[in-house]
């Protein structure tokens, strides 16, 4: 599958790595050309301009929520487009929520950005268990998807499995205001309450038997 992936920080590298293992043909875009170009050739994606991420089958914004509606607006042909969403709506300390009950991160950027068809997955994976890869022990970690649109969702499926993570079929989108609260709970287990990062994956994993 060709992917695009958004975004060079912590999540956007990691999502790049295992997808350029798994096989797919990936292509990358970041605000720091040196830092994008650096990520490409240490991993084997293909950096590109803003105008070429379209040509994917899947684009993955990999920015922060506040970021998202401005990167996917500048660029062009995204119209039709399945657009991964892996954002929460953080607080400056990333121990709250600034959206919740009524709408989501995900139902944010879809209204913001028409014509693009939102999945929302990965959210709930802390950048360094997303670097660790699928396993914790004998714990497949597990992601999340919600969208509207089946083939869509399906697709994005077929895209988290291939990575070999365990993918949950999260219903439509508006469960997003679901998973994004997980996530902050994740957060806030392993950095607030002192956890550490393996606990995210293991209280809600799915065991490999």
């Amino acid at each position: 599958m060709n992917v695009s992936v958004i975004g060079t920080g912590n999540m956007g590298s990691g999502l790049v790595t295992h997808l350029v293992k798994a096989g797919h043909e990936v292509f990358v875009l970041g605000r720091d050309a040196a830092k994008t170009e650096a990520l490409a050739a240490a991993t084997g994606a293909t950096a590109v301009a803003a105008d070429e991420i379209a040509s994917a089958d899947v684009v993955i914004n990999a920015t922060a929520y506040g970021d998202a509606v401005a990167a996917l607006s500048a660029i062009p042909g995204l119209t039709g487009k399945i657009v991964v969403d892996i954002s929460n709506p953080l607080t400056a300390d990333y121990m709250g929520l600034t959206l919740g009950y009524s709408t989501s991160a995900a139902e944010e950027i879809a209204a913001a950005v028409p014509g693009i068809t939102v999945v929302k997955a990965f959210n709930t994976i802390l950048a360094q268990v997303l670097a660790a890869g699928a396993t914790i022990g004998e714990t497949t970690v597990p992601v999340f998807v919600a969208g509207d649109d089946a083939d869509a969702k399906a697709k994005v499926i077929a895209l988290v499995g291939s990575l070999g993570f365990a993918p949950v079929d999260a219903g439509g989108l508006k469960n997003a205001r679901y998973l994004e609260p997980v996530a902050g709970l994740n957060i806030y287990l392993a950095y607030g309450a002192g956890h550490g990062v393996a606990i995210a994956p293991s209280w809600i994993g799915v065991n490999q038997d």
